[in-house]
Parts: C-alpha cells; structure tokens; sequence
C-alpha cells in the first residue's frame, strides 16, 4: 500500500527556517523575523515545530514559550521550507520522505545549503522514517493533493525547462504518478502572480479544503493585470471533474487589493497560502479590506479547526508568504 498524504491528516510537526544575515532579509532581519516567529508561535501553541536556525541559543530568546519548539542549527540559504523540505508519503502505512532536487527555483537563486536540509536532518535523526533521493527537481510548492491519489499543479512550473529539461508533460505525468503513488494528475494551464518568482507555484493559485472542493484565486477588476489569466484558470477548473465524475465545489477567494514594494514592483499576496495543521487554519492576511470577509470565510470552511490570522505582508516581500514558509511532517505510522 502507498498513500501520498494530504495536508489535513495527522501531523507529527512542522518544519521552518528563521531568516539570518546570510538571507535576502539581510537588509532588514528585525523586521522579516516577526511573521515567522507568530507562525512558529501559532503552531507551537498545539503541535511541534521544527525549527531551523544558524544559533540555538540566539534563537530561543525570540520566542516567550519555547515549549514545543526543537531549534536545529542548520546553515540554509533561505526560509522557504515549504519547497526544499521533505515530500513525504507512506509505504505499507510507515511514512518515507522523499528527497527532491531543489535548484532554486529554476536556478534563479543559489541553493546548496537548502538542498541538503532534508538529507542533514535525516542524518541527524530529527527526521526518522524511510529515506530516499529522488533525483528530479520537484517544490513541496508547485503540487497539490487532496490524500486519494489526485494531484494537482500546474504547467508553467513543471513543464518548465529550468526544472527538468528533456522531461514533457507524458514523461513528468508518468514519473511522478508512480514516485508519489497517485491515480492522476490535474495540469492547470493558467494563472501566475506578478512578484512570484517560482513559475505559478500551486499553493499561490488553488488549493484542495477537501476530495470534492478546491479554493482558488479570483479577480474581478478588468483593469487588473492578473485578470484575464485568472478566469482562464477558473474556466479550467469548472471542467474539473473528481475521482467519482462530479465537477469539484469552487470556493473563490479574491484577490486582496494591489500591494507594492519600495520600487513600486507587485508583490504576490494570496489567501490560498495558507496553512492546514492538526487544530488550526492559519491564515495569511494583509492588512486589507478584504482580511475580516476571509477570516470569515475559512471559519466555515474548517469548522473544526481554530483560524489563526497572521499579518505577512513582510513575507510577500520577497515573493512568498505562509504555507511557503512551512513544511508539515506527517505521522510516523498513516491513519485517515
């Protein structure tokens, strides 16, 4: 039996990384430490944290509760666990993390240290299970999947020749339908934030609540660059069909409002990257009229799990936010 499991099903962990000098928040470290540490505070209120760091010790002084939290000194070269972290499935019900390439999200940025992260804590013990390396290039970000063998993702990140050169979309289907044990495969062709750097990640566009329904970014502004591209991809999703023939339920979530760095660049806020833990939804927000009718709304989508809002508008300043900032670490042994 193996099982790709979904995001929603029990959790032994959650893996980060605290940004540090050698960092692209170098320039202004105080400020880009208080998102990550309200996360890993948030989690660490009712599940552990993993947290990796360059100084243990430093690093204990910024939280006010430690408990729950295991601080590892790994060198990394950014915090983006969510893509160089372990993919985990299960194999005859015990949990095997696979070791993906991580190349920096198309060789854009340098990557070394973050892609032996996984290997280290392996090594290391901090991660106990069956281990493989998987030599293909693969983000925890750019898939989707709702734990019943459906994957989703999307072309212009996995199709890309900056990941896999040589590999098209039959070749890449066929490869990870068997690595990660799934039944099929959903391509989205469109959709993609201005200021994401990693080629339309997934986890900024669409997200599965559960096997019949998928959350997903909208804009409504015919003025907004992103719209055109936007109804195209919600135009695909309504062809959609689940594992049974039923179009999915499409829960719209909009976009918030325009935000902007310093040079005036778009900076990709999204409310689909958000994180699922055992009692908790956290949720992005962005300082934006929008953040209450959002808050509002996960309410009723995970009824059984406390919304946790957190502020990362320092997140989206250098291209991602939440979910991109967390790794889940599933159970040892798999239960639904």
């Amino acid at each position: 039996m193996c099982i790709f499991p979904t995001e929603w099903q029990k959790q032994d962990a959650v893996l980060m990384a605290l940004p540090h000098e050698g960092t692209d928040w170098a320039g202004d470290l105080k400020s880009a430490l208080t998102p990550f540490i309200r996360i890993a505070s948030a989690i660490a209120y009712s599940e552990p944290v993993l947290l990796l760091c360059r100084d243990a010790k430093a690093a204990g002084h910024y939280f006010c509760d430690t408990r729950n939290i295991t601080f590892i000194e790994i060198e990394t070269n950014d915090t983006w666990t969510r893509d160089y972290g372990p993919i985990t499935l299960y194999e005859n019900g015990i949990r095997k993390f696979l070791d993906f390439t991580f190349n920096g999200w198309g060789n854009k940025f340098e990557s070394t240290l973050d892609n032996a992260v996984t290997r280290t804590l392996v090594e290391r013990g901090y991660l106990y299970g069956d281990y493989e390396k998987v030599d293909f290039v693969l983000e925890g970000g750019s898939i989707e999947c709702d734990g019943k063998g459906t994957l989703l993702t999307t072309s212009r990140c996995l199709l890309n020749p900056n990941r896999n050169p040589g590999m098209d979309r039959q070749k890449i289907e066929s490869f990870l339908t068997k690595k990660l044990c799934l039944q099929r495969v959903l391509w989205l062709d469109h959709g993609e934030l201005l200021g994401d750097d990693t080629d339309a990640h997934i986890d900024t566009l669409a997200r599965f609540i559960d096997e019949e329904t998928i959350a997903y970014v909208t804009c409504d502004d015919p003025a907004d660059p992103h719209y055109e591209n936007l109804k195209m991809m919600e135009a695909q999703l309504r062809e959609f069909r689940t594992l049974k023939g039923k179009p999915y339920h499409l829960v719209p979530l909009p976009l918030p409002s325009p935000k902007h760095d310093r040079d005036g660049n778009r900076l990709p806020a999204t409310y689909a990257n958000f994180l699922v833990t055992n009692h908790a939804l956290l949720l992005p927000t962005y300082d934006d009229p929008k953040d209450k009718a959002m808050i509002a709304l996960f309410k009723t989508l995970y009824p059984h799990r406390e919304v946790i809002p957190i502020n990362c508008l320092k997140l989206i300043e250098q291209g991602g936010s939440l979910h991109c900032s967390t790794m889940q670490i599933p159970a040892y042994y798999f239960s639904e």
